[in-house]
């Protein structure tokens, strides 16, 4: 069984040295512990999804210049989220104002190679079966 994620969930990529929290703005009528609870329409980069510290992926354009600037040598920058569509659903049957709910095991590709999940989904009550 799965968790919904809530507001303040922490998110971490492949490629990023932080975790970020999300913030829930695509509906704000049903609550889990007294947070909106997400769904995969909260995907947005900086609305959504916050930078998570530096990225060490080679195929943000950033870390590859600076890279090459360093004769090879990996050279993290700053991560600046490039989400690739919304958030893939596991329980598309489950929906929250018209939209799949988002549960800790959804996934959430980056366009610089990472994907992005769910460490803690703010919320440790309600389950999705």
């Amino acid at each position: 069984m799965s968790q919904l994620t809530a507001m303040s969930a922490n998110l971490l990529c492949t490629f990023g040295t932080a975790p970020a929290p999300i913030k829930v703005t695509s509906q704000t009528v049903v609550l889990t512990e007294g947070k909106p609870a997400a769904t995969i329409q909260d995907c947005a980069p900086m609305t959504n999804v916050g930078p998570f510290g530096m990225c060490t992926s080679l195929a943000n354009p950033a870390v590859a210049s600076a890279t090459a600037a360093a004769l090879g040598v990996l050279t993290p920058q700053p991560c600046t989220p490039v989400p690739a569509g919304t958030w893939i659903p596991t329980k598309p049957t489950i929906i929250i104002g018209g939209k799949p709910c988002l549960t800790q095991d959804c996934k959430l590709m980056c366009s610089y190679a990472g994907s992005i999940s769910i460490t803690m989904p703010g919320q440790m009550k309600v389950t999705a079966s």
